[in-house]
Order: C-alpha cells, then sequence, then structure tokens
C-alpha cells in the first residue's frame, strides 16, 4: 500500500482536497477551501511531475496566495449588507422619477429608469416632467413624493 502511494501522491492531493471541502462544509468560513484550493495546485504539480518537495511548497505557496487575495474578496461579497441585498423591486425605492402624466392620489404614470409605472403621489398633484422620488411599491404601482428642491440638479 505504501509503496502504491509513494508513486501515487495525486491520491493523496485528491483525499485532502475532499477532506478540506468536507470540513468547509462543516465550518463555513471560506479557510478549508482555501487549503482545498492549494491541494489542487499540488495535484496539478504532481500531474506536471514535480518532486514532492515541490509539491509540498506549490501547496502552501498556493495556499497562502489563495488564503491572502481570494478569501477577503469571497467574504466581502458574503458578508455584505442589507441594503446590498435588496432585489427588484426593492431596489426601486428611493430611486429617482419623471412624471410622464399628471399624478395624484389616484393615480397617473411615471419614468423610473427606462421602465413606465402606473403611480400615486403621497400628497397633492405632480405635474408632467416634475421630478420625483419613490417612496414605496405598492402592486404594480409606485408611490411618488416630490423630489426635494435641492436634490435636483
Amino acid at each position: 500500500m505504501s509503496e502504491w502511494l509513494v508513486e501515487n501522491w495525486w491520491a493523496l492531493w485528491l483525499a485532502l482536497f475532499l477532506l478540506f471541502a468536507v470540513v468547509e462544509m462543516l465550518t463555513l468560513d471560506l479557510f478549508f477551501i482555501m487549503l482545498g484550493g492549494g491541494a489542487l495546485a499540488g495535484l496539478v504539480a504532481d500531474f506536471a511531475g514535480a518532486d514532492l518537495w515541490l509539491q509540498i511548497i506549490i501547496f502552501c505557496v498556493a495556499s497562502l496566495l489563495i488564503i491572502g487575495f481570494v478569501r477577503p474578496v469571497a467574504l466581502k461579497h458574503l458578508h455584505r449588507g442589507p441594503a446590498d441585498r435588496r432585489t427588484n423591486i426593492e431596489r426601486l425605492i428611493g430611486e429617482s422619477a419623471v412624471v410622464m402624466e399628471a399624478v395624484s392620489e389616484s393615480g397617473g404614470l411615471v419614468k423610473i429608469g427606462g421602465d413606465v409605472w402606473s403611480a400615486r403621489s403621497e400628497s397633492g398633484v405632480l405635474a408632467p416632467g416634475q421630478q420625483a422620488v419613490v417612496s414605496a411599491i405598492d402592486g404594480a404601482t409606485a408611490i411618488v413624493a416630490p423630489q426635494p428642491e435641492s436634490a435636483i440638479q
């Protein structure tokens, strides 16, 4: 068995990668999967014909580089704040809108981004061409308010 292992280090690198992947699934801290990336680098080095000492150095260097450069970026994307996670309709809240057809408390049309939405005003009547800001979405209707004068550019 040990004779086969000496001739087939790739099996050890593959087993090490799988072990790191399982530990990563249990911990979920993006550390062990980075070590798994180093183990894959060692596997590639073995397939390229590198000696064992060089494979170990490649494993160490690749692991350190991945932990130092890839892990911080991955953690940043993983731990985004709630505002960054807004999707679909939630992203429209706070966006600027242009009144296309007079908007009152009973209805009207606004253009948000490149889309035309049915809209209702929070208070008063907004004239066509006036800038507004989306304060809420109610079904398929945007609830808008006049944009403050200081915010108009």
